[in-house]
């Protein structure tokens, strides 16, 4: 009856290291998936039009269009990228332009943000107080579009159907962080053949008390080795609003130096 027992628990143990290990090695397979699918290569600067259509529940829309220039810093000085804006359209709003400096997660801080109105011909530096407030008007809000380390959730695969030359895989992704906007998202990312292809296609947004908030969906360009959006639709389930972020005219490995990201170049609108 000893040894009996004693095998018995033998095997217990040993089944619980086997699951242990499987679930370990399935995170450590989630997070690979999220690595490769959603940090994509967005080359060292670009040049594009990027517009904006804003439609809210009765159908009415107010489109936005902007000369897009933004640089890759790749954390030098914590800053993670630098962004410019200059409006194009509506007629009344041309020469407006905006900046923005983005920082790496690790950096734990907001963006430096600066809006030229060209009436006043003044800069006036634009502070974000709350991730959750929205982006240029959109249903994108300001925490969306800062970094995140991959370190910064947990995931679970939910499925993965298809095979090598075409999967999909959907994960359900938790932020670690007790006061983060969403309770979870989940998001779905599309492969082909190899990894390099794989991005980010779908993503559920689900508000702190686990409702369903907005959902994105995302298609991308390819210009050179970079990952470029080609359209982005941002719907508000709960608000019935609707954005559309289209992305035209793109150029990478322009050239662009720091000038570019300067007060003095807001003003002079290049």
């Amino acid at each position: 009856m000893g040894f009996m027992r004693l095998n018995n628990i033998f095997q217990i143990v040993l089944g619980c290291f086997f699951v242990s290990s499987l679930v370990v090695a399935q995170e450590v397979d989630v997070k690979e998936i999220v690595r490769h699918c959603e940090y994509k290569n967005p080359g060292n600067d670009q040049a594009s039009v990027l517009s904006i259509s804003l439609i809210d529940k009765d159908e009415n829309e107010r489109k936005n269009v902007y000369r897009r220039l933004w640089k890759n810093y790749y954390g030098e000085g914590s800053i993670l990228d630098k962004m410019v804006l200059f409006t194009e359209f509506p007629p009344d709003a041309k020469g407006t332009a905006f900046m923005r400096w983005g920082y790496q997660a690790s950096a734990k801080k907001m963006a430096d943000q600066w809006l030229y109105l060209p009436h006043l011909r003044k800069v006036r530096r634009v502070s974000v107080r709350d991730p959750g407030d929205s982006f240029l008007g959109s249903d994108l809000t300001y925490g969306d579009i800062e970094d995140r380390s991959v370190d910064d959730d947990s995931y679970v695969l939910l499925e993965r159907r298809g095979k090598a030359a075409g999967e999909i895989f959907m994960v359900e992704i938790t932020p670690k962080e007790s006061n983060s906007l969403y309770s979870k998202k989940i998001s779905w990312y599309a492969k082909n053949d190899t990894w390099e292809s794989c991005v980010r296609v779908k993503t559920d947004y689900y508000d702190r008390q686990g409702n369903l908030l907005k959902k994105q969906r995302l298609t991308w360009q390819k210009v050179e080795d970079a990952w470029v959006w080609d359209q982005v639709i941002v719907e508000n389930i709960q608000t019935k609003h609707k954005s559309i972020f289209a992305v035209t005219d793109v150029k990478v490995g322009v050239g662009l130096d720091g000038r570019a990201f300067t007060e003095r170049a807001l003003k002079k609108g290049n």
